[in-house]
């Protein structure tokens, strides 16, 4: 086995995250070590340190980028020394339907998530980034392109694969008309993404404070989402509305606001939130969801962001400060993504 220092959570989630080793399993043939060195804070780390996404002790962290330490004897592409990123999915069957669509996230099997899973082969709980050394199969680590920083590279591997896919399924382009509501960790990924494809983007916003913010990201504009008389003009204007609120919300005003054919595309994951079936029959509208991202997405989507030098805005902490940072990120105080270093575990 091989330890290796990690942040651990506790088994009720009330406490601060605690220095722990951790053992990560000897190399198969077709594993990769990863030495982490940086790590994205995402929403879902709270939820799942909190309980909401599962009980017990825990390592979060499924958006990373590092270096190539070593590799299985069956390992071609990758060598010692190469820089890699690795995202939400570290396994999956490989056979079924979905895997060889190229979306291993939705793995009929079960995809093996970074953290919080549990391994095909010998039934251990897998356990996150945040620590200094991972351990998975070479088939779902990245090569990460020289053109990219690998602070804010982290971030792409689930804020970022998150956005692609759904911007991606609904062919946005040149003269597309995209709305992305929230503009944190995710939408401020979607509206470069959206921009860099050449839609033209829209922020809705419940203020207008976050102008100037949006027009530096590619925004052309920001819509004030509680005022009737900008929304009324929407009305029927966008193809696709990357939706990021986690908090539940009225829909109908969004489904309003989406063209003939137009998508709403839940990514938030608000909980209890309803929709009206006749706020998707006026319109035909469409209303979508979507979960990180397949292997093929994701290698497009960091050749994308290496060619157009597209990365999250991050705040880059030492990983001693990661009680810090989840506090900071529980209560909105971040533009746009916390990014540990993990090199203090050495």
């Amino acid at each position: 086995m091989r330890p290796t220092p990690a942040w651990q959570s506790t088994d009720d989630g009330t406490a601060a995250l605690r220095r722990v080793t951790i053992e990560r399993r000897d190399l198969r043939p077709d594993d990769l070590a990863v030495r982490v060195d940086y790590c994205g804070v995402c929403h879902s780390d709270l939820h799942r340190i909190s309980g909401t996404f599962g009980a017990g002790a825990v390592v979060p962290g499924h958006e990373f980028t590092g270096t190539v330490t070593a590799a299985g004897t069956a390992v071609t592409g990758f060598a010692p020394g190469d820089r890699v990123a690795v995202g939400t999915v570290v396994d999956s069957c490989g056979a079924c339907a979905m895997c060889e669509a190229g979306q291993e996230n939705y793995c009929y099997e079960g995809a093996t998530t970074t953290y919080g899973g549990t391994d095909r082969h010998d039934g251990t709980p897998t356990q996150g980034g945040y620590s200094r050394e991972y351990v998975l199969r070479a088939a779902f680590a990245y090569p990460l392109p020289a053109a990219l920083d690998p602070a804010a590279a982290a971030p792409l591997m689930c804020a970022g694969i998150t956005m692609w896919e759904p911007l991606r399924a609904a062919g946005i382009g040149p003269g597309s008309q995209v709305a992305v509501a929230g503009m944190g960790g995710l939408g401020h990924l979607g509206v470069k993404l959206a921009a860099a494809l050449g839609a033209h983007v829209t922020v809705l916003s419940r203020s207008a404070d976050k102008a100037a913010d949006a027009r530096k990201l590619g925004a052309a504009e920001l819509l004030v989402s509680t005022d009737e008389e900008q929304v009324r003009r929407a009305r029927g204007r966008f193809d696709l509305i990357l939706d990021t609120i986690s908090a539940p919300h009225d829909l109908s005003p969004l489904l309003g606001m989406a063209a003939l054919d137009g998508t709403l595309s839940l990514l938030g994951y608000p909980l209890d939130t309803t929709v009206r079936i006749m706020d998707l029959t006026y319109g035909r509208k469409k209303l979508s969801s979507s979960g990180t991202g397949g292997r093929r997405r994701t290698a497009e989507l960091l050749e994308f962001c290496a060619e157009h030098g597209i990365a999250a805005d991050v705040e880059t902490l030492p990983s001693g400060r990661v009680d810090e940072a989840l506090a900071r990120l529980g209560r909105g105080d971040v533009r746009y993504r916390f990014v540990l270093d993990l090199s203090d575990l050495d």
